[in-house]
């Protein structure tokens, strides 16, 4: 099962990782600290919720352009 989030948890996080996608990465403490330097008055859940589903939200990017890399790539010939 997964996790229900609010959706200005979504909202925000989907929005910091569009605007600068090169600074987070697959690691919840880096993108936490991102985070709580670029929001001054963000609460501790906020901001771990936060965290954690730009985490997912990275992974899931990654995986998905793989998948697009493998489909794209030629197929290879067993000869």
């Amino acid at each position: 099962m997964g996790s229900i989030r609010p959706s200005n948890v979504k909202r925000i996080a989907e929005m910091l990782v569009n605007k600068n996608p090169a600074l987070f990465n697959n690691d919840f403490h880096h993108n936490r600290e991102i985070i709580k330097r670029a929001g001054k008055d963000i609460t501790k859940k906020t901001l771990n919720a936060v965290s954690g589903y730009v985490t997912r939200f990275v992974i899931k990017k990654e995986s998905r352009l793989k998948k697009e890399m493998e489909d794209f790539a030629p197929a290879e010939e067993n000869s």
